[in-house]
């Protein structure tokens, strides 16, 4: 770096010695001197990008006159570039502002130029370097576009457009499913419990963006009224964006008194379940529900190749969720004990509750924990069928018991799926409240902002990001995209995708 600077031209980087003198000049002033801490602090952040824009600029310039002109430069197709034009242009929007690259291109007739020394910089195929690029992806999953652009040209002084961070945030997220894929086994405790949880949530997308039987559904339905949408008429306008997790957990055995303690003890002596520990998300607005199970017993595996520990697959009660995960399970030789998340199973039973009680009566609260006990303690045939003697000794007609048989109906349905007896027993968690903070917090809290309607691609490219922070990914993953990058935009361009020296 020394022998580098030492022989760059004097004059190349005079203009930066200027505005460097300039710059002290004016911060020992009297102007300067009069001035508040924050005035001070503006000033400075102005003049300090400007400077190493400049810096920017003149290293650009040392390196296009010091470029050597090849022989002949040879495309991935064998086709050779003798004929070279110096000094041609192209502008790079950086974080510290805009800079003009000149390089030289090697041309032939019919073919598209080649620009070796882009390759070396690994520029960007549009105006933005990767370093805007970076913020985009970075500030676009925790607001809206808008928000992610002022934030932007908060850190930079450069202004984007709503579009451009968009698309910007689109381009960080396209290495994330092949990251996925090659990403390094994560190591487990031996003896911990590998468990996968999955769900699904709304979001509300552009009629261009939904499935295609959503679509027809939607296209089918009249409004009511002109200016906005009447109950009902909005479940035709969302897409499910499927989530799936895989964590880690030590086992914590406890009973079913520790899951439902007396409502009238203030303080119960309860012992916790297990806890999250790694916890990896995915998420996909794109793919349906079969593709992202399928991610989560990937990174399962990678967890433990030799299935060697007890899996514990979470659900909400989803027939076809159920089934995928049987068939994952199924396709990779592992066995995977399905459990129905509980606290769906207690709303079944409030539900029910509500057929026998009046609203707010204290006596629906003891009976639905007897139900839950019983269902706890493995005896879940025995809480549906009390339920429907209930419902028959108390001559409901079957209106008033709809509720009543439909959580019957599941308790006998979901059976295999509700032993937890043994699950308390030898310690696995029983409820959901993972995947369903996942869902909250990778999609309502992003795709829900007030009058968002989303595009495929963007909602997909956000909901990728959002898991990528969510897993502490994403430095790692930037050096792998920008590596991706380079070889996509660049080294496969040319023979054997060698780049040549530049």
């Amino acid at each position: 770096m020394e022998a580098y600077a030492s022989e760059a031209p004097d004059d190349a980087f005079s203009e930066s010695r200027g505005r460097f003198e300039t710059v002290v000049s004016w911060l020992g002033s009297q102007e300067a001197a009069g001035l508040t801490h924050d005035v001070l602090e503006a000033r400075l952040a102005v003049d300090g990008r400007e400077l190493l824009r400049q810096l920017f600029q003149a290293h650009l310039e040392v390196r296009a006159q010091r470029e050597p002109r090849l022989a002949e430069v040879v495309d991935a197709d064998g086709v050779a570039r003798q004929r070279a034009e110096p000094d041609r242009e192209r502008g790079l929007a950086t974080v510290f502002g805009p800079v003009r690259v000149r390089r030289m291109a090697y041309r032939h007739s019919g073919h598209a130029d080649l620009h070796p020394a882009d390759a070396v910089l690994n520029l960007p195929t549009e105006k933005h370097s990767h370093g805007l690029r970076r913020l985009a992806a970075v500030e676009s999953v925790r607001g809206s576009f808008t928000d992610a652009a002022a934030a932007v040209a908060r850190a930079t002084g450069q202004r984007l457009g709503k579009r451009q961070v968009e698309q910007l945030a689109q381009r960080a997220a396209v290495d994330l499913d092949a990251f996925n894929t090659d990403r390094p086994r994560h190591l487990s405790v031996t003896g911990d419990l590998l468990v996968l949880t999955f769900d699904a949530k709304g979001v509300v997308m552009r009629p261009d963006a939904l499935r295609a039987a959503t679509a027809t559904a939607a296209g089918k339905a009249s409004r009511k009224l002109a200016t906005r949408l009447s109950k009902g008429e909005k479940r035709n306008r969302k897409r499910m964006a499927e989530v799936g997790a895989v964590y880690d957990a030590a086992p914590a055995p406890r009973t079913p008194d520790d899951v439902l303690p007396i409502a009238e003890d203030p303080h119960p002596a309860t012992r916790p379940g297990p806890k999250a520990r790694g916890k990896w998300l995915v998420a996909s607005v794109a793919k349906e529900a079969a593709n992202v199970i399928a991610e989560g017993f990937a990174e399962a595996t990678r967890r433990d190749p030799d299935h060697t520990r007890t899996w514990v697959a979470l659900v909400d009660g989803n027939a076809h969720q159920i089934e995928r995960v049987q068939a994952e399970a199924t396709a990779r030789g592992v066995r995977v004990t399905i459990v129905v998340d509980f606290v769906h199973v207690l709303e079944y039973l409030w539900q029910a509750a509500w057929c026998f009680f009046a609203e707010g009566d204290p006596a629906a609260e003891t009976w639905v924990r007897e139900q839950g006990l019983r269902i706890l303690h493995g005896r879940s045939s025995d809480a549906a069928a009390a339920i429907r003697r209930k419902a028959t000794y108390a001559k409901l007609q079957p209106g008033q018991r709809a509720s009543a048989d439909k959580c019957a109906n599941y308790l006998t349905s979901k059976r295999s799926y509700l032993d937890y007896q043994t699950g308390l027993e030898r310690g696995w968690p029983i409820a959901t409240g993972v995947i369903e903070g996942a869902c909250r917090h990778l999609v309502k809290d992003r795709m829900d902002i007030t009058g968002a309607r989303w595009g495929l691609d963007g909602a997909e490219a956000i909901l990728k990001l959002r898991a990528l922070h969510s897993n502490d990914d994403f430095d790692q993953y930037w050096a792998y995209h920008l590596a991706q990058e380079k070889r996509r935009t660049h080294e496969a361009r040319y023979a054997n995708q060698v780049i040549p020296a530049a």
